[in-house]
C-alpha cells in the first residue's frame, strides 16, 4: 500500500533528526566502517608476536571474534557465505590461539579445526594476505606467486613500458612490504606462537607446487625482466639497491597518526617487514604505526541488536566519507545551509581538503593538489568518489563564501584533471589501467592490480558535474564520461559496480549520472537499466544483491531486501522517471519498513573491497541513502498523484 506524502516526510525529518543528534562537536559524523573479521585477527597475531601490552584491546577482538563464529565452526564475510571462509575461519584460528584467551582444547576451536581440516587444511587458504600473515609467522613457505615478482621492479624507470607505479596504489603498498619478506624469506615467532603445523593435511608446511604460468601470465613478467636488463651494477648492489628503495617507499608514505597509507592491511605488514629490516620492535616507527592500529578501534554498541557491544579495528576509519555524504544529504532533506550542523561539517570537510602532493600526481603531473581522502587522517592519497562527495557537502556555500569558493574551485580542478583517457573516472590515480598486470598469477590481481575505469565513479562524478556543476553532455569531456557508461552497459541494461554490491550499485551511480548530464529518459540504455531494476526489485517491494555478483561477475539476488540496495535502486528509478510508478510505490514503502527492522539484512555488506576476500559493512549506510531516496521522491513528485 502506498503511503501518503505526510508519512514520508515524518521519515525523512526522523532520520534528520537522528543524524543531527549524532554529530561529533568538531563537524564530523563517526559510524563504523566494519570489515568482517580479518583485521582484528591480523590486529592480536601483530600484538603478540610483538610482545606489546595492549590486554584489553586484544581480549576485545578476540571475544568480537569468537561472537562471529558460525554454528559450522567457520567464519563468513557475508550472510549466504553458506559455506564459509576458509582464509578467514585460519585467520580466527589463528588469532584466538595467538590471544591466550582461547585454548585448543576450547569447543570453539574445536569447530573451527574441524571446518578448516574438512576443507582441506590451511594450504587451501588461498587469500594472499592469508598466506603472507602466516608465512611471516613461520607457519608456512612464502608463496611462490611472490617470486613472480623481482624487488628489483621498484627501480625501473617510468618510462619504461612497464614499472612499479603502473600497478595501482592500493596493490603496491601491500605489495612492497610483501617483496621485502619475501626476498628475506622473513619468518618471526613469539612465545605466545602457537604451531599449527597439525593443519597442514599436505605435510609440506605450505608449500605449493610449482607455478604453471599461461601465455598470457608470462607477458608482463617477459616486460618486467626486458625492464630489469636495463639496470647497471652487479646484482649483489641492485638487489641491495631495490631494498632500500623498498624501505623508504613504505617510510614516505606513513602518514600523521603513524600508519601505512592510512590502511590497517598495509600497516601490519609494513611493521612485519620493518621486522625483516632488521627494526627493533621498540623502535619508533613500528611503535608509532601500532598506535595508529589501536587508534582504528570502534566500539560497536548495538543495542537493537539484543544489546550486543564489541570492538572491531576499521582497516580504514571512513570518517570524511560519511561526514561528506551525510551532511549532503541532510541537505537534500531540506536542512538549510546555515543550519550549524551543516555549518560545522562544512568546516570540517575544508580543513580536510588535500594540500600535499601524493602518488596521484605521477601520472597527473601539474596539478594543484584539491581532493579528498576517506578517512580523517589521509593527507595525500585523495580518491574521485571522496572528492565529489566533499563538493555535493560544499554545494550550497561555496557561492557565499570565499574560503568555501576556493576549495571548490581547487575540487572541481582535481576532479576534472583525474578523468581518464578513455573517458571514465577511476579511483585513485589516473590512467593506471594496464590490463597485461590482471593476468598476473598472484591471487587478486584481477581486481586490486589496476585502477580502471569503473561504472560507479564515472557515474557518481557525472551526477555531481551536472546536479552541482551544471555541466552537461554539451561539454565534450562530459560527453566522453557519458560515452564510456553507455558503451560498458552490461547485455541485460545493468553496470558493475566496483566499490559496492554490485550490480544494483553500478546500475544507480550510472542512471543518476547519466541523467543529471542532460541524457534523456527515453534513451535505450537508459530505458534498458531502468527495466533491469523493475525486473529485480523483490516481492516485497524493495531490492536485494548478494555478494557474490562480484565473484561471479553476475548479478546474484540475496532473496532479502537491504536498506542501502532498495535506496539505490529507489534513487535511480526516481531520476528516470517523472511521475510516480508503482515499482516505485512499493519500493518507498518497503524502504521505510526496513528502516524499523533489526535482521540480518539491515547490517548486510553492502560495500566492496576485494571479490571473495573483502566486504564492508557501513554503518552508516541505513541512515544516509534512504534519506537520499525519500528526500529525491518528496522533491521531485511532491503532493502529485501516482
Amino acid at each position: 500500500m502506498a503511503l501518503s506524502n505526510g508519512e514520508i516526510r515524518e521519515e525523512i525529518q526522523r532520520l534528520s533528526e537522528e543524524l543531527i543528534q549524532r554529530q561529533e562537536p568538531d563537524g564530523s559524523w563517526r559510524f563504523c566502517f566494519e570489515n568482517g573479521i580479518t583485521i582484528d585477527a591480523c590486529t592480536i597475531i601483530l600484538l603478540r608476536t610483538l610482545n606489546v601490552d595492549k590486554e584489553e584491546l586484544i581480549r576485545q577482538l578476540h571475544d568480537r571474534i569468537v561472537a562471529a563464529q558460525q554454528p559450522e565452526g567457520c567464519w563468513r564475510w557475508y550472510h549466504d557465505d553458506k559455506e564459509g571462509h576458509l582464509s578467514a575461519t585460519v585467520e580466527a584460528y589463528y588469532a584466538l590461539l595467538c590471544s591466550g584467551y582461547s585454548r585448543p582444547e576450547d569447543e570453539p576451536i574445536q569447530r573451527a579445526k574441524r571446518y578448516i581440516l574438512d576443507r582441506g587444511g590451511i594450504g587451501q587458504a588461498r587469500s594472499l594476505f592469508t598466506k603472507a600473515i602466516l608465512a611471516a609467522t613461520g607457519q608456512r613457505k612464502w608463496p611462490a606467486s611472490l617470486s613472480l615478482i623481482p624487488i628489483e621492479i621498484l627501480l625501473l624507470p617510468e618510462s619504461l613500458p612497464l614499472n612499479f607505479y603502473d600497478f595501482s596504489g592500493y596493490s603496491r603498498v601491500h605489495l612492497v612490504p610483501l617483496l621485502i619478506m619475501a626476498e628475506r624469506n622473513f619468518r618471526t615467532r613469539s612465545v605466545r606462537t602457537p604451531d599449527l603445523s597439525e593443519l597442514f593435511l599436505d605435510a609440506r608446511n605450505g608449500e605449493e607446487d610449482p607455478l604453471t604460468l599461461t601465455p598470457e601470465s608470462r607477458e608482463p613478467l617477459k616486460l618486467i625482466q626486458s625492464g630489469l636488463a636495463h639496470l647497471v651494477g652487479t646484482p649483489r648492489r641492485i638487489r641491495q639497491a631495490a631494498v632500500n628503495r623498498a624501505e623508504q617507499y613504505m617510510l614516505d608514505r606513513i602518514e600523521g597518526d603513524g600508519t601505512l597509507y592510512t590502511y590497517a592491511s598495509c600497516t601490519v605488514l609494513m611493521v612485519f617487514a620493518l621486522l625483516a629490516l632488521g627494526y627493533e620492535p621498540q623502535h619508533p616507527v613500528i611503535q608509532r604505526a601500532v598506535e595508529g592500529l589501536s587508534q582504528m578501534k570502534f566500539t560497536v554498541d548495538s543495542t537493537g541488536q539484543g544489546g550486543t557491544r564489541y570492538v572491531t579495528i576499521q582497516n580504514s576509519p571512513s570518517t570524511v566519507w560519511d561526514t561528506a555524504l551525510i551532511s549532503y544529504a541532510l541537505q537534500e532533506a531540506g536542512v538549510s545551509s546555515s543550519h550549524p550542523a551543516i555549518q560545522r561539517a562544512a568546516d570540517y570537510l575544508r580543513n580536510r581538503q588535500h594540500r600535499r602532493p601524493g602518488d596521484w600526481q605521477i601520472h597527473n603531473p601539474g596539478i594543484v593538489p584539491g581532493g579528498w581522502g576517506f578517512s580523517e587522517t589521509n593527507t595525500f592519497v585523495p580518491d574521485v568518489d571522496d572528492t565529489t562527495a566533499a563538493l555535493r557537502a560544499l554545494s550550497a556555500l561555496h557561492g557565499s563564501e570565499p574560503a568555501v569558493l576556493g576549495a571548490w574551485n581547487r575540487g572541481l580542478n582535481w576532479v576534472w584533471s583525474m578523468q581518464n583517457n578513455d573517458g571514465g573516472w577511476p579511483a585513485f590515480e589516473k590512467n593506471t589501467n594496464k590490463e597485461m598486470l590482471t593476468w598476473l598469477a598472484i591471487e587478486g590481481a584481477k581486481s586490486a592490480a589496476t585502477d580502471p575505469s569503473e561504472a560507479d565513479l564515472t557515474g557518481r562524478t557525472l551526477e555531481y558535474l551536472g546536479n552541482f556543476a551544471k555541466l552537461s553532455v554539451r561539454q565534450d569531456w562530459v560527453a566522453r564520461g557519458a560515452d564510456w557508461l553507455l558503451s560498458h552497459q552490461e547485455a541485460d541494461g545493468s553496470w558493475y559496480g566496483r566499490w559496492g554490491i554490485c550490480y544494483i550499485y553500478g546500475t544507480w551511480a550510472a542512471l543518476t549520472g547519466l541523467m543529471a548530464v542532460g541524457m534523456p529518459a527515453d534513451h535505450p540504455g537508459i530505458a534498458k537499466a531502468a527495466n533491469w531494476l523493475i525486473r529485480i526489485q523483490n516481492a516485497d517491494g524493495g531490492w536485494g544483491e548478494s555478494c557474490r555478483s562480484d565473484q561471479v561477475r553476475r548479478y546474484v539476488p540475496l532473496h532479502a531486501s537491504t536498506p542501502s540496495q532498495t535506496a539505490w535502486a529507489l534513487d535511480a528509478l526516481i531520476a528516470v522517471h517523472d511521475r510516480r510508478a508503482p515499482e516505485i510505490e512499493r519500493g518507498v514503502a518497503r524502504l521505510i519498513a526496513l528502516l524499523h527492522e533489526d535482521d540480518w539484512p539491515s547490517t548486510y555488506p553492502t560495500g566492496a573491497g576485494l571479490p571473495g576476500y573483502f566486504y564492508v559493512h557501513y554503518h552508516s549506510y541505513r541512515y544516509i541513502w534512504p534519506l537520499l531516496a525519500l528526500s529525491h521522491y518528496v522533491n521531485k513528485y511532491g503532493d502529485s498523484s501516482p
